[in-house]
Order: structure tokens, then sequence, then C-alpha cells
């Protein structure tokens, strides 16, 4: 048994009555990855040494009162964050000798928290992806099936827990990244409320959608890992002035009375028979622990693949103009000029699904068409959005599946974008909408590929999110769990 198939609370008892120490955690971390990251290739980085030293530090304040609230935890960190010291590539070429001189406040949080960076966790380039076979880097596999996708953008953070390398990892979340992963690789995974959580220092894909958030094999962890990183930053003029409540204090268990929202477009065409056999099985749980569960409707959900993918890459072709071969990054060699090393530069830095991306948002964006598309999709953002408000008026939370169907097999999705696309067509209007979500484990497809539930919740009201998920989790013992790497 691992240690990290224990809760961090056991965890830390353990270390408490000296049973271990954080030098075995790192340790028990690195000799995972030795025995299985070469199959599911989920770190492109790693920072033992540092690692190492940092653990003999805080060992030296064990019997401290001051100790942080993720103590001597290992954690694994997407490779869009930056890390100071600490290659950050956002899976791409163009950024491949990238060595960051600050961190992200996140990073700086989990410093304080006195959590273990192991390293950095691969992701599709520049977080744009389903599927983490965008990366420059390597294809992620997931470890409940080493020939499916891990999921994406964020498929090296979900892999590594999943896997056991890690008990806890940081992923973004820009129109699914961390739900879709979470749920095809079995672990926890929530988007926080827009503005919940500082993007300083994350590199920006779409500024007005992107979210970091916590992955986790349990919703008690997440809890403890979103309320370190959570609150305002002076250095994100978007980080929201709103209090950071005790997230662990409303894991009651208790949801009797609490109104549950079903929509009907969540369970409609495209999602397949067992995703949908699994939300019905969970919301009969839900029912008998209590809620009232009632159908709705999200009419304007059906729109929110086109809107996200106009506003999404309008955002990144504005961006991503700051990786040019000048300040830092790749540089083309032989150009003639500046305009010919920006072309070079771009055209041989950045990959297929980035340069996709780039040209539909510039698109977007032109003069003539500014009004045709990127303003049309502001205006049915804000439909989507009142969307849920009116549902929020009289429902504690949503929920649904995570995603359409279970995870796919490598390769099978890749050369063709637009069911790429559609894979996240339950998740993006979460993010368009800016209120939180998490996806829970909800039990297995036929052939043994996990599946997710998505709980969506109102603006910064991430408790009630988590009220739910556990009291769902601690019904069910989806999480409990583990692949057979």
């Amino acid at each position: 048994m691992s240690l990290f198939d224990h809760k961090l609370a056991d965890i830390q008892g353990q270390l408490n009555k000296k049973e271990i120490t954080v030098t075995d955690l790192v340790r028990e971390s690195y000799k995972r990855i030795a025995e299985v990251d070469d199959k599911v290739q989920a770190f492109v980085t790693l920072d033992e040494e540092r690692a190492l030293l940092q653990a003999e530090e805080l060992q030296s304040k064990l019997s401290s009162d001051s100790k942080g609230m993720l103590f001597g935890m290992p954690i694994g960190v997407k490779d869009n964050i930056v890390t100071k010291g600490l290659r950050t590539t956002a899976a791409s070429k163009i950024l491949g000798n990238f060595d960051p001189i600050y961190n992200a406040t996140v990073v700086d949080k989990l410093q304080a928290a006195d959590a273990i960076t192991i390293g950095k966790l691969n992701m599709d380039e520049f977080a744009m992806g389903s599927s983490t076979e965008n990366s420059h880097w390597a294809k992620t596999k997931n470890p409940w099936n080493l020939e499916t996708v891990p999921g994406g953008s964020s498929g090296g953070s979900a892999a590594a827990v999943a896997a056991g390398e890690v008990p806890f990892s940081l992923g973004s979340d820009t129109g699914g990244s961390i739900r879709q992963p979470a749920s095809f690789c079995g672990v926890v995974g929530l988007k926080p409320t827009y503005g919940r959580v500082s993007r300083f220092g994350l590199i920006a894909f779409a500024s007005s959608l992107d979210q970091i958030g916590p992955i986790t094999r349990n919703v008690e962890d997440n809890a403890y890992l979103l309320e370190a990183i959570a609150g305002l930053d002076p250095n994100d003029s978007t980080s929201a002035n709103v209090n950071v409540p005790n997230y662990r204090a409303a894991l009651t268990g208790d949801i009797k009375g609490l109104k549950v929202a079903v929509p009907k477009e969540y369970l409609g065409e495209g999602v397949s028979e067992e995703v949908r056999a699994s939300v019905r099985k969970a919301l009969d749980v839900l029912e008998g622990l209590g809620a009232e569960v009632d159908e709705v409707s999200l009419p304007h959900s059906k729109y929110g693949v086109a809107t996200y993918y106009l506003l999404s890459s309008s955002e990144a072709s504005a961006n991503l103009a700051r990786f040019d071969g000048i300040r830092y990054g790749y540089r083309a060699e032989n150009a003639e000029n500046l305009i010919d090393l920006y072309k070079k530069t771009r055209s041989e830095g950045f990959g297929d699904e980035v340069k996709r991306r780039i040209m539909l948002g510039t698109y977007a964006l032109s003069s003539g068409y500014y009004d045709a598309y990127y303003k049309k999709a502001q205006k049915v953002r804000t439909l989507i959005k009142q969307d849920f408000d009116q549902i929020f008026e009289k429902y504690d939370v949503v929920v649904g599946p995570t995603t359409p169907t279970p995870s796919f097999k490598i390769g099978e999705k890749i050369d063709d974008p637009l069911t790429m696309y559609a894979n996240d067509i339950l998740t993006i209007p979460v993010n368009l909408a800016g209120v939180p979500g998490i996806s829970v484990p909800a039990g297995f497809s036929s052939q043994g590929l996990p599946l997710g539930l998505q709980i969506i919740g109102k603006h910064f009201d991430e408790s009630t999110v988590y009220r739910v998920a556990h009291a769902y989790e601690q019904a069910t013992d989806h999480h409990k769990q583990k692949p057979g790497l």
C-alpha cells in the first residue's frame, strides 16, 4: 500500500507521530515516478535535488506550531504555471528553454503551505487540446488503459495523481481542462469560480476563461488544496476580494433538502448510454441522501462550443503575440529581417493546434468580421451565464456528466478537430459563466474506464459544491478504485 493511498490528514498524522518523515514522502513520489512514468509520461521536468533539500528543511520544523496546511505533501505542477528556477515550457517548443525568474502566486502559496514541488506536468501545448496529444514533448497515457488518452489539457496533472506518482497536482481549466481529464482518469478535479485563484504566473491562453485548480484522489484533500491557493492577489486585477472559507467545514455528509437541477441538455444527443446510466445512478444516490432532484433546461448551452472557440481563440491570438523570438524562448536562425524572424520563429515554434487557434482568433477579430463573430459570441456568452443565474435562483447545484463519453483511444480524434472540440461540450458552459464545477468519480464503463459526475455551483460557493461532492463520494466507493499499472 502506498503512502499516497491515505488522505492528507492521515499522512500528516503519521508525520506528527514520527512514523514517517517528509523525506519518505518525497522519495515515495520519485520511486513511483521511476516505476511507472516511462509508461504514463506525465512529467516533463523533475526537481529531485531541490525537493529532497526542502524535505530536510521541513522535517526540522516538524515540531513547530507554524506548519503550513499542506505540510510535507509532494505536489506536481502543470507546465504552464511558472516556477522560479524550474523550466516551464507550456509543452511548447517555443518555450523549450524558458527558465522563469519568479514564481506564480499559486506556487508561492504552495511553498507558504509547506508543500514540495516534485516537478512539472505534461499538457496540451499552451493548454489547447482535450487529450494531451498536442504536447511537443510526449503523449501522456491514461493509467487505466495506456492505449487511451488521459484527457486534456491537464492530462499530465490528472494522470500523475491517478498513477500514484503524487497525491496532489495543480491544473488549469479554460473550457474543461481540469474536469475532463479528472473524469477520464478517475480522480477529483475542481475548476474554481473565475477570480477565486490568482492567475498571476499562469501562461495565458484565454484570460477571461483560464482558472487554476486542484486535482486530488478525494474531495477532502481537494478542499485542503483549494483553501491553500485561493484568495485575493494584488498582482492579478481579476482576482476577487472574496473571503476564503474553511472548505473542510462544509464536508458534513448532510445534503438533506438541497435542491439539485439536472439540465435535460446534459443527458441528450451525443451523450453515451453508459454515461447517462452512471448519472442516473448518481442522482438516485443523491435522492437517497435527501436531496431534491428536478429536470431543468439550459437552452443556450448548445451554443457553448461555438461561443467558446471564437472567444478563447480570439484571446489566444492576442496573448500569444508575445512569443516572437525577441525576448525569451525559441528563436529561428537565418532570418533575413525582423518580419522574417517573427514568421520563422512562430512557424517553427508553435504546433499545429496552436497555429489553428491563432488563425481562427485573428480572423474573428479582424475588420469586417468582428461584429459577426467575436461580438456575437460575447452576447451569447451573456445568455449562457443568464441561464445559470436563473437556475441558481431556485436550485443549489446543477448536476450532470462531466464528459459525453469515457476516454477514447490515442490517435482516434487528433485529426478531427471538430470532434475533439465537441468533447468539452458539457464543461465549456461553466467557464463561460465563470461558476465553479467539480468532477468526481462516478463509476466505470464496460471497458473499465472511469466516468465522472460534474457538480456545478453558484459564484464563489465552492463550499456547497464540495458538500454535495463529498456526500456522494462517501456514499460510493468509486474513488477507492486504482488503475492496475
